[in-house]
């Protein structure tokens, strides 16, 4: 519900869902950068056991932790941000 307690509107339910897919596909991303960038080198080079399994295992952490912080970051940004009154109009300060 809204924040004057009444049903959301088509254009808030529209606003949410492309809020969440931003937030999946900008997560999913940095997700797979990080991982490329600690586990890369243990996949792309021949590295001895212990490096390769500390990079590899590293890389498996870091990635879903980035991705559930990057999407919870974006999500409460949306959430606290104010919706501008008309949409496509920016305010006489900006």
């Amino acid at each position: 519900m809204t924040s004057h307690g009444g049903r959301r509107t088509q254009a808030e339910r529209d606003a949410i869902t492309v809020e969440i897919g931003y937030a999946l596909c900008s997560a999913a991303f940095a997700a797979a950068v990080v991982f490329g960038a600690v586990a890369g080198p243990a996949l792309l080079f021949d590295l001895p056991d212990t490096p390769e399994s500390l990079l590899l295992h590293t890389g498996l952490v870091l990635a879903p932790v980035l991705f559930a912080a990057r999407v919870v970051s974006v999500l409460i940004r949306f959430r606290s941000a104010g919706q501008p009154s008309q949409p496509g109009r920016t305010s006489p300060d900006s």
